[in-house]
């Protein structure tokens, strides 16, 4: 979606829409360890508005994102709702040295006479992501030693898999 820069009012506007968001799955297709599957579109709704030169943006994403559980590698959904909430300001490059200095850090920029908001929508949907993907608080994960889902089976490895250093302890437990 792109908005005209002078059609952008101090009174604020409604703008609800769809966004793909498709080129995240290039984007993480190419590691080796794939956590997540973006849907091709999510629902947007914006208000925005303008106070001075700086541009205002509130409003929600939502949508299905797939994810990979990192402990028992399971593929689940969940929902994606996020209040999104960002200003963006005129390039200070235009005005003088490329350097952005510390207040300019946190800040996105505009240039142009037209705002693609695509880049800052994929920017809040990969903000939402969990940092570690699980298909629930208790996944048990997978056995390290012979690969059964524990939140399935119980692990066939635990009874042949004992430490035989520790024999003489679990005799002396047994005959006392």
């Amino acid at each position: 979606m792109k908005i005209l820069v002078n059609q952008i009012t101090e009174s604020p506007k409604d703008l609800t829409f769809t966004e793909g968001i498709e080129e995240l799955n290039l984007l993480y297709g190419e590691e080796r360890v794939r956590d997540f599957r973006f849907p091709p579109l999510v629902d947007v709704r914006l208000a925005y508005y303008r106070s001075g030169r700086e541009l205002f943006f509130h409003g929600s994403i939502g949508g299905t994102i797939e994810g990979y559980c990192s402990r028992c590698l399971k593929s689940y959904s969940f929902p994606l709702e996020k209040e999104v909430d960002f200003v963006l300001t005129p390039d200070p490059s235009s005005v003088k040295s490329k350097e952005l200095n510390r207040d300019e850090m946190g800040l996105s920029f505009y240039s142009e006479e037209e705002i693609n908001l695509a880049p800052f929508i994929r920017e809040q949907v990969l903000l939402t992501l969990p940092t570690r993907p699980l298909c629930n608080e208790d996944c048990r994960g997978l056995c390290p030693g012979c690969g059964v889902d524990l939140n399935e089976d119980p692990c066939r490895c635990a009874a042949s898999q004992r430490d035989p250093r520790m024999a003489l302890f679990r005799a002396m437990k047994l005959d006392q």
